[in-house]
């Protein structure tokens, strides 16, 4: 498998749970009085669909950085 399918299939199948763990949220603990996050079900969904997305990003392995300059 391709390495950027890989990565697109990672970060999409986090957003996704992601966003079932928002719409989760708001079903069972989501307040019902002005509450900008939890008290929508698309925000909530949204929210932890972003979050979902940005998580992978912290496990990937990071590459040093070479300094090729010529001084």
């Amino acid at each position: 498998m391709n390495k950027h399918i890989k990565s697109l299939l990672i970060v999409s199948v986090s957003a996704l749970i992601g966003g079932l763990i928002g719409y989760s949220y708001y079903h069972f603990y989501g307040c019902t009085n002005g509450c900008s996050i939890t008290g929508s079900p698309i925000n909530s969904t949204l929210y932890f669909a972003f979050i979902g997305f940005l998580l992978p990003g912290l496990f990937k392995k990071k590459t040093p950085v070479t300094s090729d300059r010529i001084e």
